[in-house]
């Protein structure tokens, strides 16, 4: 199960954060997790549930942007949805595709809370 590395990965680019800053806590991360990445959403869930314990994500909010597989036949040029790696462009049958989304997988934000002494 590469889920509990990836949230293991995702915990440790959340710790450097509240490191290299004032903050004490984070109320909320955003990542984005794309169709054709690999992970299975489960397993993933169940890795975060168990992984986030007692780190600074323990209490956050989160929030999933799924991204949507997008490639580009290299034959006939067109861009079209596509679920798995390996399916074929759906006008010409080719599989010289260019995957131009759904790989996707990265924090793309963290909202902190700095506890001013003022």
């Amino acid at each position: 199960m590469h889920e509990l590395s990836i949230v293991m990965s995702i915990i440790d680019i959340a710790t450097k954060q509240i490191e290299n800053s004032e903050a004490t806590e984070i109320e909320e991360i955003e990542l984005e997790i794309g169709a054709l990445s690999g992970i299975e959403e489960k397993s993933f869930e169940f890795a975060w549930n168990q992984g986030v314990k007692n780190t600074p994500l323990q209490n956050a909010v989160r929030k999933i942007n799924h991204i949507e597989g997008v490639a580009g036949c290299m034959d006939c040029m067109i861009d079209f949805s596509i679920k798995n790696l390996f399916d074929a462009c759906p006008i010409c049958g080719g599989h010289f595709l260019n995957i131009k989304k759904g790989k996707e997988l990265k924090v793309k934000s963290l909202l902190v809370n700095i506890n001013n002494k003022d």
